[in-house]
């Protein structure tokens, strides 16, 4: 199993990613959640969401700032894996920094974005886009710590190119649900 140990892992997680989407333990596990998302509306940060708009829309504009860098940085490493920018700067480069930049963004935006949702808990919860984003959310960081970032660890220049042309579309496309199914939020309930 050596070599294969991140393809099966990958293949695994997907088996039962899809064992989970079509049969009935996704309605099952969306029911239990309701008891969590009434609680976090009664948590300090639902409260204070709720009462205070203000402190809403400060966490609110923080968010979008770390969803910009976030993009940002998702858009500099595809970009440099598709060669369409920085192409004299070293790819290991250009990759690690915008991965460093990633993370930090990454964090900020959960933090933010677990405050704001304390708010509008409910609200959420019987939002469809709202589990679809999740989802999409969920396969983005999947791919970019389990596939993207193992990948391209180490001699990166040694990487064919038609492959590092394929991660960085793969990532372009799912960052772009995510961000269309968070825009979607807005315009839904």
């Amino acid at each position: 199993m050596g070599t294969y140990t991140r393809t099966i892992s990958v293949g695994t997680v997907i088996v039962f990613g899809l064992i989970f989407a079509l049969t009935d333990a996704r309605h099952t596990t969306w029911q239990a959640l309701l008891p969590l998302f009434e609680w976090m509306e009664t948590t300090p940060p639902g409260v204070i969401s709720q009462t205070y708009g203000a402190a809403f829309a400060l966490v609110e504009a923080a968010h979008l700032i770390a969803m910009a860098v976030l993009g940002g940085a998702v858009l500099v490493a595809d970009g440099r894996l598709l060669g369409l920018i920085l192409r004299d700067v070293p790819l290991s480069r250009v990759l690690d920094q915008s991965h460093r930049l990633f993370v930090w963004s990454l964090a900020a935006m959960i933090l933010t974005g677990v405050f704001m949702a304390c708010g509008v808990a409910l609200k959420v919860y019987y939002l469809n886009v709202f589990w679809y984003k999740m989802l999409a959310l969920g396969t983005g960081v999947f791919f970019v710590f389990f596939v993207r970032r193992p990948l391209l660890r180490g001699d990166v220049e040694k990487v064919n190119p038609q492959l590092l042309r394929l991660v960085g579309i793969a990532s372009l496309m799912i960052w772009f649900s995510v961000a269309a199914t968070g825009r979607w939020i807005g315009f839904s309930g």
